[in-house]
């Protein structure tokens, strides 16, 4: 379970309340202005908006996972490159003792299809710089469809904040069309108060909603690519003949590298055992 997505959005709305409800000291509350921050118009056009213009932009295919999408971001512990070395090393001792036919066997008890489709590659003794070239083109495929998601959310931000300038703009026209010069102007505060409620809302949405789960769905999609680029190390180090020792201490290295933003980390690695997509 990803807690600190949970605790960040749960928190800032608590803070947030705590903050809209606060009177004339931090202790003391008026629950009831928060009243004031509720208003059905500006509720339809900054979401109804914001959604329209999502779907404006997107495949109904893409805007249908959104459920799949939050269980991604949920799921913490999806991706495992510790477990994933372990794995090839496994692999390694038995190719060392029993030669590469020998991993057939195993490579069918795999869930990873990435990580039994490259083993089965080496298997039927494809050149090594065909098999490095189908499965890096497989981690760049698999890293356009995670940006389009990805994107998805980013767009949704990015008209959030728009629509609520434009609800802003609505609520001051509408004011200023329905001034009376001859009862003077004590509803403008109101109104204005009304009108700026867009703006708040379109702010809100962007930074605790859709920015959180952008930017989620983009660690994911660099702890999948991470893992699958172990996988490739791997089954080549595994063809090569290198000792499991060696393919150990070359995929710890190059774990430590990613971690860090080296060159081998971000956009190119595997998936774990029980990888996922986010797609």
């Amino acid at each position: 379970m990803n807690l600190t997505f949970i605790l960040g959005i749960v928190g800032g709305f608590i803070l947030i309340l705590y903050g809209m409800a606060i009177g004339e000291s931090l202790i003391s509350l008026n629950f009831g202005q928060l009243i004031n921050f509720v208003d059905a118009s500006s509720i339809l056009i900054v979401i109804g908006g914001t959604l329209a213009a999502v779907v404006a932009s997107f495949p109904a295919k893409s805007l249908a996972r959104f459920p799949k999408h939050i269980g991604i971001i949920l799921n913490q512990k999806k991706f495992d490159p510790v477990a994933i070395i372990d794995e090839v090393v496994e692999f390694a001792q038995i190719a060392r003792k029993n030669g590469l036919l020998a991993l057939e066997e195993r490579a069918n008890q795999l869930e990873d299809p990435f990580f039994k489709k490259s083993i089965m590659l080496i298997v039927d003794g494809n050149d090594s710089d065909k098999v490095r070239a189908m499965l890096m083109s497989d981690i760049e495929q698999l890293a356009v469809r995670h940006d389009d998601v990805a994107s998805m959310y980013e767009r949704a931000s990015s008209c959030a904040p728009a629509f609520g300038m434009a609800g802003t703009l609505i609520g001051l026209i509408n004011m200023l069309q329905n001034m009376d010069p001859t009862s003077g102007g004590s509803s403008i505060g109101k109104d204005m108060g009304v009108a700026l409620v867009t703006t708040f809302y379109g702010v809100l949405l962007a930074n605790l909603i859709f920015n959180p789960i952008a930017n989620n769905l983009r660690t994911r999609d660099e702890e999948e690519c991470l893992c699958h680029q172990l996988v490739v190390e791997g089954v080549m180090a595994i063809q090569a003949g290198e000792n499991p020792k060696f393919i150990r201490e070359k995929l710890e290295g190059y774990l430590e590298q990613g971690a860090t933003g080296g060159e081998g980390g971000g956009k190119k690695g595997k998936k774990g055992k029980k990888g996922g997509d986010n797609e």
